[in-house]
C-alpha cells in the first residue's frame, strides 16, 4: 500500500539563515510566518536556558495555527557574563554589544523545539566563541554595514563579523542560529 508522501517541515521563523541551513543539509522545508511570542527572557529561567524556552513558546504558537504539520521553530541567545545580549535596538547598542565581545568568549545557546501531532520535542545546543579584541574603528565599520540589527549579540559568524573569531568550540550551526543534527533527531522523535 502506498500513501501520500509527507509533507514537508514548516519552518515557523523570519530567519534567512535557518532556512539555508536547512537547506544545505538537504532537509525539506516550507517557509511559515514566525509566530508572534513575547521574547523576554522568562523569570527565574538562567540565561543559559532562554533560547529553549523560547523555542518552546514559539513552537507551541506556532503550532496552534498548523495543527496538522510538524512545525519547527528554534530561537538563539547570545550570552556573556550570565546577562543575554539581544538583538541591538540602535547602532550605539551594537556598538556596545561588540565592545562588551571583544577579545573574550561567550557562550551562544540555540533553543529547537519541534512539534509534531500535539507533541513537542525540544533541545538545546551551545557553543563558545572567542573573539579576538576589535578596535573602534572595526567595529564602527562592522556596525555601518547594518548586519548587527537582525542577530543575537549583534553579529553574524556567517557574515562580516566571521574575521572578529578566533575559536568556535561547538557546532558552528549553533552559532548561526540552526544545529541541524538536533532538528533530524527531534523530527524522528516518536
Amino acid at each position: 500500500m502506498t500513501g501520500r508522501p509527507a509533507r514537508p517541515l514548516l519552518l515557523c521563523s523570519g530567519s534567512p539563515r535557518r532556512a539555508d541551513l536547512l537547506g544545505a543539509a538537504g532537509i525539506p522545508f516550507e517557509r511559515g510566518p514566525a509566530p508572534d511570542v513575547d521574547e523576554t527572557p522568562p523569570p527565574g529561567v538562567p540565561a543559559a536556558h532562554v533560547a529553549l524556552e523560547l523555542a518552546r513558546a514559539k513552537a507551541r504558537r506556532a503550532a496552534e495555527r498548523a495543527p496538522d504539520r510538524v512545525v519547527l521553530c528554534a530561537d538563539t541567545t547570545v550570552v556573556l557574563d550570565e546577562a543575554i545580549l539581544g538583538k541591538p535596538a540602535d547602532a550605539a547598542e551594537a556598538t556596545g554589544m561588540l565592545r562588551a565581545l571583544s577579545g573574550r568568549t561567550h557562550l551562544v545557546v540555540t533553543g529547537v523545539a519541534v512539534v509534531a501531532r500535539g507533541v513537542l520535542h525540544a533541545a538545546r545546543d551551545e557553543a563558545r566563541v572567542t573573539f579576538r579584541a576589535l578596535s573602534e574603528v572595526e567595529i564602527a565599520a562592522y556596525v555601518a554595514t547594518g548586519e548587527p540589527f537582525d542577530k543575537a549579540g549583534g553579529y553574524g559568524i556567517q557574515g562580516g563579523a566571521a574575521s572578529f573569531v578566533t575559536r568556535v568550540a561547538g557546532d558552528l550551526e549553533t552559532v548561526v542560529g540552526l544545529p541541524t543534527r538536533i532538528v533530524r533527531r527531534l523530527v524522528a522523535a516518536p
